[in-house]
């Protein structure tokens, strides 16, 4: 191998014995046996691309000058087509024995004809022998030590790996390597000084070992394997950009050559490293695995190039940062190119371009979970473009990168001058630093773009001084520098010619308060960049993240009231949720639950699996407006609603303001709009000027559909004019079962055993509840009446009503069991029975809650256990054929029902499916 020509006389000297050993050293010789493979998952895999169909290629050189000699190679041509598969295994997929093993058996089970296999270093070996070049030329003497370590750590590894004749030779290659290793690094130590070469030639030792071991144990297995030292194989031009751009026909043309020596139908080939023309050993700097699988696929006209990393594929977001990111299915070679370049973990551009021009797709998958799919990046079908309509976002990703800054160059004597972008971004030039991006107004008023921070100072200080005679005459006004800004990219190839896609965004970030400093747009439309401050750069992520990835009706919840009622709910929740996200695209998300002592908190949603444990190990003191903001001000998720199961006045006084700040509202309590009358109108009315939904089905027979019939009539134009029912479910059980020589007492007792009634049965008897039903239904109807309005005839008597408890009630009420049982007797006689109803008579513009007689043929005779009943008489349903609701009216799980029905009622409201 020739060295570079900056290398010091005394230098090449010490090194060119090391760098001869090791030419030697590097020479495979690799038996050929027949490849026995098992189905692999990846050759399952529905690529769901549309790549060229490449016809296998053949290579026919007549003349092939090796070693001086001409070879003929018409007999030992190198097949290329889709028969070849490239596989590339990172750092940390080859970090173990164990990890190698498994490597070993992905390859095993490949069945693709032909395979290529690029393997790195063992995991942080590229950083040791980094380590080693450091402390050489700083006069370390610890680099022996540490060169020692680089050994014994790739000795345990063979010994766990090898055996016999294969254990031995790699011993003694790796023996070897380590000799001329210390020797170069002594000449490095005598020097002072290593250069780019040199180190390129150390740090690349650990490609070599790793695919010396891996084909070693592929062997084993039977197969048909050599490994290559692609530092024969691919040449590269280094270029002034810390870069190199490979020479495809001069690789070609080697690889055709080291093909002819070493005929193999699996090859494990060292990534990372290459040679220049002049066969001085280079790497290829960042991902430079990555790039070496890329181009050998391309050199192969491979069917496909699989990067096996640690994780499950391409996401639509970092997934320490937004919890919701997914993994995202396919990629095209543009979507990939642009989110790698704004620092998501995908591939670097470079990588991408070699399979670029042959349609060659690559797959990212996770080789610590084979059944992953992962991502594949290849070209976009013509049907996914056409497919506008489809479920798959417009918007494929997002990246972020932190640490920058704008600069800001403005005046009005850039208007319209030629020559002004050129002379400040040739003074940027000068400082070698990098622009990320660039805006610029049409008005030519200002030029912005942002630069790392490192590098701002030596930015600003090359424009002033470029400037400097325009910014003392005034034709530029400033450089200003705007410090602590990162920069959001929203990168999907569908955004192109896609109405309201910036809209979305825009709007997004809106909701969440962030202010958008600069904003560039490519004409290619794939991608839309921002600049923002660096403290909100993640909440600008999961807020454009969450409304281009989350389901339109995704909706944080804040339950209030965990009690009965509430509890039942959310168990209900609980059972219903995944059905509901899996089938109907309803996403329900219970952030908080608060009760008047504890409340629980969650920014990602609550596990309702565990909510009555997670309440009594990580509540908090209730502190309602805390609850409200936790669930509100979470400005990733698009809708939030707050569910009052409480029977509280003090909450229900909260509806407006919420109602008043966009947060939906539903409840099962009556207080709200049974109470003053000018308090529901202000709330009714604000409901109906807003976009904001507020829903009480359960305030009137639980689970029954009460306030929506009665809406759903009004609304199409039919008039109201009686509605007459047994609101109360209590009641309902207790008239239901006074008959016989039963006595009213005994049947209230009885209720209230059974969990019927209040624990003070004078809050269902009295009538007060059903007032409250009934002054609802009232003001649905159209009228304004007050509670006080509405007659009560309560069936507590006067005597009993200043009783201490309900015990204490219980045990005084047999003294009226008489009264009630000659009414019943009364009304028995005359073939009917009796029922306490609430009445709203809208032609009279009255209501009354009272105890009333019916025929027994008449259908509130008909009732059973604790069912409600309501009758609508209107213009279309007349007094003899009434519109008749009835069914269940009381109970916790039919009440939670009710309140379940009116969440996914505003689901469909904001865009489920029906």
């Amino acid at each position: 191998m020739a060295f570079a020509s900056s290398v010091s006389p005394s230098m090449h000297g010490l090194l060119s014995n090391a760098l001869s050993r090791e030419s030697n050293a590097t020479k495979k010789i690799c038996p050929s046996t027949l490849s026995l493979s098992q189905r692999s998952p990846v050759s399952k895999m529905d690529l769901n691309c549309q790549w060229s169909q490449r016809k296998l290629l053949t290579f026919h050189a007549c003349i092939s000058v090796t070693d001086g000699q001409e070879t003929s190679v018409e007999n030992f041509p190198l097949p290329k087509g889709d028969n070849w598969s490239v596989h590339k295994f990172g750092g940390t997929c080859v970090g173990s024995s164990q990890r190698i093993q498994n490597v070993a058996q992905i390859i095993i089970n490949d069945d693709s004809e032909r395979k290529l296999v690029v393997v790195s270093a063992m995991s942080k070996v590229t950083d040791m022998m980094y380590d080693l070049i450091y402390k050489a030329q700083s006069r370390d003497d610890s680099y022996i030590a540490a060169l020692d370590a680089v050994l014994e750590k790739h000795k345990l590894t063979a010994h766990d790996l090898l055996e016999g004749d294969d254990l031995a030779t790699f011993l003694s290659r790796l023996h070897d390597d380590i000799n001329n290793l210390k020797a170069m690094l002594r000449a490095i130590y005598i020097a002072g000084h290593a250069t780019e070469s040199f180190t390129d030639f150390v740090v690349g030792h650990g490609e070599l070992w790793s695919a010396q071991m891996l084909a070693s144990l592929v062997r084993k297995a039977r197969m048909d394997c050599n490994w290559m030292d692609t530092r024969d194989v691919i040449i590269v031009n280094p270029t002034g950009s810390n870069q190199v751009d490979p020479d495809y026909l001069e690789s070609e043309k080697r690889l055709d050559q080291w093909f002819l020596q070493h005929p193999s139908k699996t090859i494990i080939a060292t990534g990372f490293i290459a040679s220049t023309p002049q066969n001085i050993p280079t790497t290829l700097k960042r991902d430079g695995s990555d790039f070496s699988a890329a181009i050998m696929g391309s050199l192969l006209r491979a069917r496909q190039v699989t990067i096996w990393t640690d994780v499950d594929g391409v996401y639509s977001a970092d997934p320490r940062k937004v919890s919701e990111a997914v993994v995202l299915k396919t990629l095209s070679y543009q979507e990939a190119w642009e989110m790698s370049y704004f620092g998501a973990n995908v591939l670097h551009p470079r990588t991408i371009i070699p399979v670029m021009q042959y349609g060659i797709p690559i797959i990212i998958r996770n080789i610590f979970n084979l059944s992953a799919p992962g991502t594949i990046i290849c070209r976009p079908s013509i049907n996914e473009f056409d497919n506008r309509q489809g479920l798959e976002p417009f918007v494929k990703g997002f990246a972020t990168i932190d640490n920058l800054a704008l600069v800001n160059v403005e005046g009005t004597g850039m208007a319209g001058v030629p020559g002004t972008a050129s002379a400040i971004f040739g003074a940027v030039k000068d400082v070698e630093a990098n622009v990320i991006m660039i805006s610029q107004a049409s008005s030519e008023h200002s030029v912005c773009f942002a630069v790392p921070e490192k590098e701002v100072e030596a930015v600003a200080k090359a424009l002033k001084s470029r400037f400097r005679e325009a910014l003392a005459a005034g034709r530029l006004s400033q450089v200003a520098i705007i410090p602590n800004c990162s920069i959001l990219a929203t990168v999907g190839q569908k955004m192109a010619s896609t109405p309201g896609v910036s809209a979305t965004l825009f709007n997004a970030l809106a909701k969440a308060n962030i202010n958008v400093r600069a904003i560039a747009q490519g004409c290619s439309e794939y991608n839309i960049t921002v600049v923002v401050k660096r403290e909100d750069c993640v909440r600008a992520l999961k807020a454009v993240h969450s409304r281009f990835y989350l389901s339109r009706t995704t909706v944080a919840m804040g339950i209030v009231g965990p009690g009965l009622i509430g509890g039942t709910l959310l168990d209900q929740l609980r059972d219903q949720a995944s059905v509901l996200k899996e089938k109907f695209n309803i996403d329900l998300r219970v952030m908080g639950i608060t009760g008047s002592r504890k409340m629980l908190l969650s920014d990602t949603g609550i596990d309702l699996s565990r909510w009555r444990e997670l309440q009594k190990e990580k509540g908090e003191v209730a502190d309602l407006e805390k609850f409200v903001q936790n669930v509100h001000g979470n400005h990733f998720i698009p809708n939030t609603v707050l569910v009052d199961c409480t029977s509280d006045s003090a909450i229900a006084s909260h509806y407006y303001d919420w109602l008043r700040r966009g947060i939906h509202v539903i409840t099962p309590n009556k207080k709200a709009n049974s109470g003053p009358l000018d308090q529901y109108l202000r709330l009714r009315a604000l409901q109906r000027q807003s976009y904001t939904h507020y829903f009480y089905e359960a305030t009137v027979g639980a689970g029954l559909p009460i306030i929506s019939t009665l809406q759903g009539l009004l609304e199409t134009g039919d008039k109201i004019l009686q509605i007459e029912g047994i609101f109360s479910g209590t009641l309902s059980y207790i008239f239901n079962n006074f008959i016989g020589a039963r006595t009213f007492s005994e049947v209230v007792a009885e209720a209230k055993e059974k969990g019927f009634t209040e624990p003070d049965p004078r809050d269902d008897l009295s009538g007060t509840d059903v007032a409250r039903k009934v002054i609802i239904l009232a003001r649905e109807s159209g009228l304004q009446l007050e509670l006080p309005d509405i007659r009560v005839d309560s069936l507590v008597a006067e005597s009993l009503r200043d009783s201490a408890s309900g015990e204490e009630f219980l045990q005084q009420l047999p003294q009226y069991d008489q009264e009630m049982a000659k009414k019943r007797q009364d009304a028995d006689d005359a073939g009917e029975v009796l029922r306490y109803v609430g009445v709203v008579d809208v032609v009279k513009q009255s209501g009354a809650v009272t105890l009333r007689r019916y025929r027994k043929d008449h259908a509130f005779a008909q009732l059973s256990g604790s069912d409600n009943i309501i009758s609508f008489t209107t213009e279309r349903y007349n007094k003899l054929q009434p519109l008749i609701v009835r069914g269940p009216g009381a109970g916790a799980q039919v009440t939670a029902g009710g309140i379940f029905c009116d969440i996914l009622r505003l689901a469909s409201y904001l865009g489920a499916p029906s």
